[in-house]
């Protein structure tokens, strides 16, 4: 079986990506992931393309079903008269260069059968700053084979078999010139229609619930901060010491789409336990008025357990003397004044 592509790596490649001090933020993404294999089965297809806008897959071709179907509400009603059909045929020619490719490489790598498979990537980011981001990558068993960047101008091979690519690719300048007019120009297109067709769900801004924990683990305190149900997907969490940011010390948990649509994401911080106070979390995101300061609270010996079993215990012994106080007072009362309270009669039993 072909090694996959890690989570975190197969949603940066996808757009969601955090938001980067300094940096132009990913207003809009668009991405078309696919992948092709040489032993296709029952579930597996030959040819399987996904598309992407923000993360949030929007349509999909497979070769099992032979059709370009939309994936989201406001795409099966937005697309214009003949998408589906311009789709299918687009796809329909991928697949069968993907299978050209398989064979390609085969002879490359000396394949000698099983199952392998060619994944491609390639999309595009509106920057806040009005400029264009595209790239493309092209792999093979899960392993890079050729990237293209815009404005780049070169593609860049991973491996000897990927530089006969390279070298014939360069060489007549019509591949170079064939991606950078897709990515500087169809691809932004395409992505402005799409966020046209959704911009309800699309420009949405659902803020982070944040919340931070601490454990103390031989002698050193691990601080996480976690937040959820957050869109877009694009969102900066930082750790900071004072006001230095920690970014070297600092592992994250990549961002990860929640099943309603919305994601979530961590990041985590080893400190010395003395030091817990000088730890603060910053979040950034698109859904709050400014970006938000965190700190680890660490729950008061008061909400324990144990504390709160002995506190409702005490309480209820002074109910208890209460009420034999008041019962008490009330049995004098009546012996004194008569009013209508009748003692116990006796038994007759003595002990």
């Amino acid at each position: 079986m072909a090694p996959a592509l890690g989570l975190g790596a197969l949603l940066a490649i996808l757009g969601v990506l955090a938001v980067s001090g300094g940096q132009p933020k990913v207003l809009h993404s668009l991405r078309y992931l696919a992948v092709a294999v040489t032993e296709p089965s029952p579930g597996i297809p030959q040819y399987l393309s996904m598309g992407y806008v923000d993360g949030i897959p929007f349509t999909r071709y497979d070769s099992e079903r032979g059709r370009k179907e939309p994936l989201t509400p406001w795409m099966a009603a937005g697309a214009e008269p003949g998408y589906w059909d311009r789709g299918t045929q687009i796809n329909e020619g991928n697949r069968l260069v993907a299978a050209t490719d398989l064979e390609r490489a085969g002879g490359r790598y000396n394949w000698s059968g099983g199952l392998h498979t060619q994944q491609w990537v390639a999309g595009c980011d509106l920057l806040s700053d009005g400029s264009v981001r595209g790239s493309y990558r092209d792999g093979f068993d899960g392993r890079d084979f050729i990237s293209f960047e815009l404005g780049s101008g070169s593609f860049v091979a991973a491996d000897g078999a990927a530089q006969i690519t390279k070298r014939a690719w360069e060489s007549d300048g019509i591949e170079v010139e064939r991606l950078t007019h897709y990515l500087e120009n169809i691809c932004p297109e395409w992505l402005r229609k799409y966020v046209g067709y959704g911009r309800e769900a699309l420009e949405r801004k659902d803020p982070p619930d944040v919340h931070v924990s601490g454990k103390e683990e031989h002698g050193i305190l691990t601080l996480s901060c976690h937040a959820y149900g957050f869109y877009p997907g694009m969102i900066g969490i930082n750790w900071l010491k004072g006001d230095e940011v920690r970014d070297q010390e600092t592992e994250w948990g990549g961002i990860v789409p929640n099943s309603d649509g919305t994601f979530h994401s961590w990041a985590r911080i080893e400190a010395l336990p003395g030091e817990r106070e000088q730890y603060r979390c910053r979040v950034e995101h698109a859904g709050m008025p400014e970006p938000g300061i965190f700190a680890w609270e660490p729950k008061s010996v008061w909400n324990s357990t144990p504390v709160l079993v002995a506190v409702s215990v005490i309480a209820a012994i002074i109910i208890i003397i209460g009420l034999v106080a008041v019962g008490v007072w009330k049995l004098r009362s009546g012996k004194r004044e008569g009013n209508g309270y009748d003692p116990a009669p006796t038994t007759g039993i003595t002990a």
